[in-house]
């Protein structure tokens, strides 16, 4: 099963960036879409962002459409979500994902995803 590791969250002011970043421990996450989700306290988790296995398609919930960017780079191994003009309804905790199966171009609902890493928190100061 492929390990996910994010980093990069932390505390910043509304208005502010942050670039989330989450490794995969095998060189198949290249063959398959990931997403980027969030859990804000008291809420159910909500999709963000998703790439597909090629990198060619992307798909964004509208409230971060404009603001956040979901690129990846395969020969890392690597997803990144770059996060701009920061909201305080932006704070939770960000969790990447891989898709359940390979060549899947974008999917937005958790049960597609197989495997999700531990979490990185994301607090948006007014």
């Amino acid at each position: 099963q492929v390990q996910l590791v994010e980093s990069g969250g932390g505390l910043v002011q509304a208005g502010g960036s942050l670039r989330l970043s989450c490794v995969a421990s095998e060189r198949s996450f290249r063959s398959y879409a990931m997403a980027w989700f969030r859990q804000a306290p008291g809420k159910e988790r909500e999709f963000v962002a998703c790439i597909s296995w090629s990198g060619k398609s992307t798909d964004y919930v509208d409230s971060v459409k404009g603001r956040f960017t979901i690129s990846r780079d395969n020969a890392m191994n690597t997803v990144y979500l770059q996060m701009s003009s920061l909201k305080p309804e932006d704070t939770a905790v960000y969790y990447c994902a891989i898709s359940r199966s390979a060549r899947v171009v974008l999917a937005s609902i958790a049960a597609d995803f197989g495997s999700w890493g531990q979490g990185t928190q994301v607090t948006v100061s007014s």
